[in-house]
């Protein structure tokens, strides 16, 4: 085993990309990619902006979810609030403040990383960050967002993260962000918070999700 478990950063030489589809929030391209040996391979992937996920924790361990339809998986999701990294100039942080505004009325003035993935690297190049928020407070009536489209059906609540990590372990909670995010609060919490790291970590986000729209 080495000595320090970490993904090595370093993508192989492409000698030629498709591009198969372009999309209204993400693309599909084929990539021609040289493994050295004489061996070059397609691989067809999905080249997505990438996305921050919010775990906003209350004084009382609770957790704020969300859920909304999902449409490929055809079910309503339980999960923190998220939103992708498709706006030009905005930080990961920022873009995690906007979405926990608009999807859960609520601000954060404590704001850590909690934990970085990817949800399918064989066929998608989105990496997330979940982000820890705390200190929190909720925005005013006034200053609420007016929510759109399958946000607009989206229903919240408060649940104990002891429940919400059982919900996860059990099976009734499906979304990858809420698995990530659940589990990696839970290890936060029971280490006293002594292992977060600052918001604006070093993140080893693939290059080809930096796109704006």
């Amino acid at each position: 085993m080495p000595d320090a478990l970490a993904d090595l950063p370093g993508s192989r030489p492409v000698r030629t990309t498709h591009e198969r589809f372009t999309g209204k929030v993400w693309d599909v391209a084929s990539d021609e990619v040289d493994l050295g040996d004489e061996r070059v391979v397609t691989r067809d992937y999905v080249r997505h902006t990438g996305a921050v996920v919010i775990v906003a924790l209350n004084e009382r361990d609770e957790v704020y979810l969300v859920r909304q339809y999902r449409h490929p998986v055809g079910a309503e999701c339980w999960e923190p609030p998220a939103g992708l990294l498709d706006m030009a100039g905005e930080s990961p942080v920022d873009a995690a403040r906007r979405e926990l505004h608009e999807e859960a009325d609520l601000t954060a003035t404590r704001w850590d990383t909690l934990v970085d993935y990817y949800p399918s690297g064989g066929g998608s190049s989105e990496a997330v960050r979940i982000f820890l928020a705390r200190d929190l407070d909720e925005v005013p009536e006034s200053e609420r967002h007016e929510r759109t489209d399958e946000e607009r059906d989206m229903i919240g609540a408060w649940v104990p993260l002891d429940d919400a990590v059982t919900a996860v372990l059990e099976g009734r909670v499906h979304a990858s962000s809420a698995v990530a995010g659940i589990l990696a609060a839970d290890h936060a919490r029971r280490s006293g918070f002594a292992d977060l790291r600052p918001h604006d970590a070093p993140w080893l986000r693939p290059e080809a999700t930096r796109l704006e729209r």
